[in-house]
């Protein structure tokens, strides 16, 4: 059978018998997270002999254990989801009683029932990603790999064996952890594996951070009663997000009683008789009895002897690849995290397949990072796509159109919650495309995906007016918002629209 290949950079047509003649397997891919997975299962739809190893299941991840699903599935995206579930049930029964649901004044929330059911579903899911690569046809392998040459990858078993596979290619796809903080009495905090696991429920928790984990953690611990105090360095939480957004989730957080520390960070931890102390850059101290370091995660890189057979990784780990995900050594690829381009579990897959289609499918992809939504699910959630405010006004060479609008849920308007909405377009002036959309209010990764579709098709503001809106809803904002809010001139000076 002959298979149109990318070798050497060139499309070619290769004997795909003489390839299992001289090596194990087409593709071996080191990590079975969800890009890991993907890029499997698509390499074997195109006829490709694909192994796959990973490390023993486990909720916490470690030097010894992982598991098939990877992050997203075991220790990340999904088991938030879920606890941010559970969390939200206690605005909506506050605001229930102002729509007629009458109950008892003790409210009693059980949170091992909820990890009970929590690590039911990711083992569940650890089993449906086992059944998805042996249904097609992909060889699993136990085990940690480590690169040994250009073709080959030892795995370290359970039993404490070694095996050594060959294969044409090699996929590195073994994602990012947690990282700590190097101050004194680190070892007393935990990170957001250990956080969607605790045995007890925290009644006061500490969160150091302000990227998305942070807050959303904050959001989790808060709807289950606790007590939390959120410090980031920043003004504002959400580095990178546009700024009115971040202003807008400040408010909401503080709103939902979580109590902000911006422009502070915390200089020690120490174990005392009533909990963790801690102490901040400011001298403030507080005790908690939970101190959640939420402060980025790293590349999954140091135990893959990457170094000895020459592919290159950046400062801090991730590994380099060009536009097709190959690194410095041909034979050798890399997606998702562990390459620290844009770290969202739907961005893997999309590598993933894009891999596969150039390697097996003889269709060379390179992965489209335009226009890719993303959400915060604090409470409400935040979720955007495209630019953010301040990066049109750097991009754009022309004139930014901004049209907002901010007002109560018609939900709230029953149950007297004071939380507003916020919805914000950006448009090129010059070609009156929309180039940023984003939302801070329920439901609002719900409805950015569809709107991700008409930015990625290059909808533009005359088409956003002319589609009919869905009465009553909060989505039907997106298509009403006529009226300018302020326009900011190439020179990045405001103009209101007085």
């Amino acid at each position: 059978m002959a298979r149109k290949m990318l070798i050497d950079g060139e499309l070619r047509t290769e004997d795909s018998a003489g390839v299992e003649g001289q090596y194990d397997f087409d593709l071996f891919v080191v990590g079975a997270g969800s890009g890991g997975v993907r890029a499997s299962r698509t390499s074997a739809g195109f006829g490709a002999k694909v192994a796959i190893c990973e490390l023993p299941f486990h909720p916490i991840s470690s030097e010894a254990n992982g598991g098939v699903g990877g992050t997203c599935v075991i220790r990340g995206c999904v088991p938030k989801k879920i606890l941010v579930y559970g969390a939200s049930f206690r605005g909506e029964l506050e605001d229930a009683k102002s729509y007629g649901w009458e109950y008892g004044e003790k409210l009693e929330f059980n949170w091992k029932k909820l990890l009970h059911n929590k690590t039911q579903e990711i083992t569940r899911l650890n089993g449906v990603y086992k059944k998805l690569l042996s249904g097609s046809g992909v060889t699993m392998i136990e085990g940690e790999g480590k690169i040994t040459g250009a073709h080959e990858v030892e795995v370290s078993c359970p039993d404490g064996s070694k095996q050594r596979y060959t294969a044409k290619h090699i996929l590195i796809a073994t994602g990012s952890r947690a990282q700590r903080v190097n101050i004194p009495g680190q070892e007393l905090a935990i990170t957001s594996d250990e956080a969607l696991s605790v045995e007890d429920l925290p009644k006061h928790a500490v969160i150091l951070g302000g990227g998305y984990i942070a807050v959303e953690f904050a959001s989790i611990w808060r709807g289950m009663g606790a007590t939390v105090d959120l410090f980031y360095r920043k003004e504002l939480p959400l580095r990178g997000f546009d700024d009115e957004m971040r202003a807008v989730v400040a408010k909401n957080l503080e709103g939902r009683g979580i109590r902000l520390h911006p422009n502070t960070n915390l200089s020690e931890l120490s174990k005392t008789e009533n909990g963790i102390k801690v102490i901040t850059d400011h001298g403030d101290e507080i005790i908690a009895d939970a101190v959640l370091f939420a402060t980025g995660r790293t590349p999954n890189t140091k135990r893959l002897n990457l170094e000895a057979v020459g592919v290159e990784v950046d400062k801090i780990g991730a590994v380099k690849v060009d536009e097709y995900s190959r690194t410095t050594v041909p034979s050798i690829w890399a997606i998702g995290d562990v390459t620290n381009r844009m770290n969202l579990t739907p961005v893997a897959l999309m590598e993933g397949t894009y891999f596969s289609k150039t390697v097996f499918g003889g269709q060379p992809t390179k992965p489209d990072y335009n226009y890719i939504p993303c959400a915060v699910f604090c409470i409400p959630p935040l979720s955007v796509v495209g630019l953010s405010e301040q990066e049109a006004v750097k991009q754009c060479k022309g004139d930014v159109l901004i049209f907002t609008s901010t007002f109560n849920p018609m939900k709230n308007t029953i149950s007297g919650r004071q939380e507003k909405s916020i919805m914000k377009l950006l448009v090129d002036a010059e070609t009156d495309k929309v180039i940023g959309a984003s939302m801070c209010g329920p439901d609002a990764p719900e409805i950015m995906q569809g709107i991700a579709i008409a930015l990625k098709c290059g909808a533009t503001k005359a088409q956003f007016d002319s589609t009919v809106g869905i009465h009553p809803s909060a989505a039907e904002e997106f298509v009403t918002m006529r009226t300018l809010t302020r326009r900011v001139t190439a020179a990045g000076k405001p103009k209101t629209n007085l």
